[in-house]
Formats: structure tokens, C-alpha cells, sequence
């Protein structure tokens, strides 16, 4: 008999979650593994919960049974702890907390953390727990995101790009930040600069941002999966704007197009941005306290990368094929899922 593997929950929508899901899948179906969302299946043999489900009840019927709980983490929900986003999000915030360490502690056999960053953040706020745990990155396939292929990159400018699936929930503050980078950073450049920002970005907001910047502003609204090579290629500089990020997809995929990224040295970005594929900038504030950065770090960081494109466009492109190829990342997850096949 065939042994398959059960993916709870079964996640749609924006958002790395369910890019994810929808890559792994595809590349089991490659090598021939099942994929379903039913634990009950006889065949299945093993349940991954990326991240935490509602369903603790079936969960606890799959352990029973003998079935592997196997856990992708990612990060953990902060920031409604140090900003007022609202009772509504607060609640929903703390109740997927909840889930995910129960997940973590009581009935999983394993737990796959994005980055070391992801591991230690969790052993640090929840503690240590008995069940295995190892790092594997989200990987990106390497034929589909390539620096080759169409593109509308401005010859006569440069573009900062901004992907984020929802700007809402205390993370429109990485807009405000994309918006005093390009301030900051307009009159060290001898082009034109301007702002692309793709995701769902409230009316309101855009407004506002409008309101604060000369930069022209893109609004690129919701990318489909399939035209975001088009999209990274399209610009100059990735602004990865998202604090103590477990393992941004928008960061990867860019890389894997040849666009470098600069970013805040928080979460794992310090991990994924090495040998030349970006710049981290020190913060040069309290960031755990959503404080304000230091814009000029971050300039600097940007400005560098600008001033040496094509450098940092073979290194982001050589860092992908280094460690995040899907193919790659498919086997790590083999190996955890199903040991011994």
C-alpha cells in the first residue's frame, strides 16, 4: 500500500502559508507521494500541520492511531502585543498562538522551523519541548523564478518594490518605512526613483501614503502566484518590510529572479541574505518595541546595493541556487514526513 501524507489545514488565500502548501504538493505529486487532507485515510502515514489547525480533536485521533504529527513553524503572533490593532485582531492573535504551542508542545513528534531564527525564538518564549526538531528553508523553484524572462523594469529609473499579502494588523508600518526609505534615499541617486507596492492595501492607506511622499507610487494590488517572476524582475531593489520574519517567500523569490534585497537585520533575514544577495542594516532602535528605525542605516544599505546592481543580481541569483531550490527543499521534507522511504 501506498503511504500518504495529510495536510492540515488546507490553506488558501494570500500569504506564505498557502504558497507554500500549494509548492510542496506539487512537488510530491512529482515523485509520486499522495496528498490529501483527510487523516483518516488508511494510507496515510504521517499528518503536517503547517503551523495549527482548530481540528486538535483529529490531531489527537491521528496520534492515537500512530500516526506521525509533524509541525512547520513559523513565526509567532507580537505585534498586537506592542500596538493597538484592535480587541477583534488581539483575540484572533492570541488564540493562534495558543494553538500553535499546544500543537508544539503536547502532540507533535517533530517540528520543522523555517530558520534558526524561527527555532530559537520559539525555544526562547515557549521553551524547550521533547519532540525533534530541524531547520529547513522554503524553497522556490529555481526554473519558474529566473532572472531570464519578461519584464517592464524602468530604463530610465530605478524601483523599489514591496510585497506583503495583506498591509493591515499593525504591518502597515512597513509601508511607512518603504516611504521614508525612498525619502531618504531619492537625492543619492542620479535616476528617478520610484515605489512599487503589490498586496491588499486598504483605500485609506493608499491615501495616506500618497499624501506623504513625492515618490511616485505603483499600487500593483494582488499578484497572481504565477506573474510574480514578472513582477521581481521588474524592479531594482527588493524593501523586505516585514519585522523578525521566520522566512519571507517574497525574499526567496526575489533572490531566485537575480533582484537583491535590502532589509533590517531582524528575524531571519541576517540567515537568508548572505554571501552578496542583499544588505541588512543595523536598526538602530528597539525593534521587539516596533520602535522607529534609523532610516539612514537602511538607505546606506539600499544605496550600496544600487550602486553595484549587477553584482548583487548574480550573488541574489547564486544565493537561491545555493539554498532555497524546492527541489531541495522537497527532500528535507520527505525525509522528516515519511523517515526510511
Amino acid at each position: 500500500m501506498t503511504e500518504s501524507i495529510c495536510i492540515l489545514p488546507n490553506t488558501t488565500g494570500l500569504g506564505g502559508p498557502a504558497s507554500f502548501q500549494a509548492r510542496l504538493i506539487a512537488g510530491l505529486h512529482e515523485r509520486h507521494i499522495p496528498v490529501h487532507h483527510n487523516p483518516d485515510d488508511p494510507t496515510c502515514r504521517t499528518v503536517l500541520v503547517i503551523g495549527g489547525t482548530k481540528r486538535l480533536d483529529l490531531l489527537i485521533k491521528a496520534k492515537r492511531r500512530g500516526l506521525r504529527i509533524v509541525q512547520r513553524l513559523n513565526g509567532m503572533n507580537w505585534i498586537h502585543r506592542k500596538k493597538d490593532t484592535g480587541i477583534p485582531h488581539y483575540l484572533r492573535s492570541e488564540w493562534g498562538n495558543w494553538l500553535l504551542s499546544t500543537i508544539r508542545r503536547r502532540l507533535a513528534d517533530e517540528i520543522i522551523y523555517q530558520s534558526q531564527f524561527a527555532r530559537t525564538w520559539w525555544q526562547t518564549v515557549y521553551g524547550q519541548v521533547n519532540a525533534r526538531g530541524r531547520v529547513i528553508f522554503n524553497g522556490v523553484d529555481l526554473k519558474a523564478f529566473t532572472p531570464e524572462g519578461k519584464h517592464n523594469r524602468p530604463k530610465d529609473g530605478l524601483r523599489i518594490l514591496v510585497v506583503e499579502g495583506h498591509l493591515r494588523g499593525g504591518y502597515e508600518m512597513g509601508l511607512e518605512t518603504a516611504l521614508e526609505l525612498c525619502k531618504a534615499l531619492a537625492p543619492r541617486l542620479q535616476q528617478p526613483l520610484e515605489l512599487m507596492v503589490a498586496g491588499d492595501v486598504d483605500p485609506d492607506l493608499k491615501d495616506w501614503a500618497q499624501q506623504r511622499t513625492a515618490v511616485p507610487i505603483r499600487w500593483a494590488g494582488v499578484v497572481p502566484r504565477t506573474e510574480i517572476p514578472e513582477l521581481d524582475r521588474s524592479a531594482h531593489l527588493l524593501f523586505s518590510a516585514d519585522l523578525n520574519a521566520a522566512c519571507p517567500n517574497s525574499v526567496i523569490e526575489a533572490l531566485a529572479c537575480g533582484l537583491p534585497v535590502a532589509a533590517y537585520a531582524t528575524g531571519s533575514l541576517p540567515e537568508l541574505l548572505a554571501d552578496d544577495a542583499g544588505r541588512v542594516a543595523n536598526y538602530g532602535t528597539n525593534y521587539w518595541e516596533l520602535e522607529a528605525p534609523v532610516i539612514e542605516n537602511l538607505a546606506d544599505a539600499a544605496e550600496v546595493i544600487l550602486k553595484d546592481e549587477m553584482h548583487f543580481r548574480q550573488a541574489a541569483r547564486a544565493r537561491a541556487e545555493a539554498a532555497f531550490g524546492l527541489d531541495a527543499m522537497v527532500s528535507q521534507y520527505i525525509e522528516a514526513l515519511l523517515p526510511g522511504r
